[in-house]
């Protein structure tokens, strides 16, 4: 009786090349599967895998720019609301100047709306001061540009800051009776 082996068996050589060829690729989809990507280092295929990582770090260096670009955007977005904020003061500032203008207020009347008056005033500087994100501001007149990266090359978008403090005004505002404009003096 001949002894059947694998070496002698055709059929049993066929079977075993599948199985070897279904196991190799095999591990190709575990691999695929794992990592992701349908070519996962340079041996599977060389140029693709460079392209890849190409895509990757520059996908990388436009993270880093969309990131900067938000921290810019939301900078702004605070020094905007700084500046709606004291466009309101000021327009309530006007509003009791013109009150006090009037010349038939009395003595604690007219002190009243110089209090208000004030008040507002000490708003305007601590919206000012208290406009800034992640601890820079646009508004308060200590910085004077900023630049955040634009584009994945280094180059930025520079933004010129505004003074809306009221640090450049010689003396504090303050209502007065002889301040009263001419006409309205009586």
């Amino acid at each position: 009786m001949a002894l059947n082996s694998i070496n002698t068996n055709a059929g049993a050589l066929i079977a075993l090349q599948n199985l070897n060829s279904t196991n190799a690729e095999l591990g190709t989809v575990q691999q695929r599967i794992n990592t992701g990507k349908k070519v996962g280092s340079a041996k599977d295929n060389g140029a693709i895998w460079a392209t890849a990582k190409t895509q990757s770090a520059n996908a990388q260096s436009l993270n880093a720019v969309k990131d900067s670009l938000q921290r810019g955007q939301s900078t702004i977005d605070v020094a905007l609301a700084a500046g709606d904020t004291i466009t309101d003061l000021l327009g309530k500032m006007k509003e009791k100047a013109l009150a006090a203008s009037d010349t038939s207020l009395n003595s604690a009347a007219f002190k009243a709306l110089n209090a208000d008056f004030v008040s507002l005033r000490d708003q305007i500087t601590k919206a000012a001061t208290n406009s800034k994100f992640n601890g820079v501001s646009l508004a308060d007149g200590k910085t004077n540009t900023m630049t955040f990266l634009a584009n994945s090359d280094g180059s930025g978008v520079t933004v010129n800051a505004q003074n809306l403090s009221l640090g450049g005004w010689a003396s504090p505002l303050r209502l007065s009776a002889s301040r009263r404009p001419p006409l309205l003096r009586r």
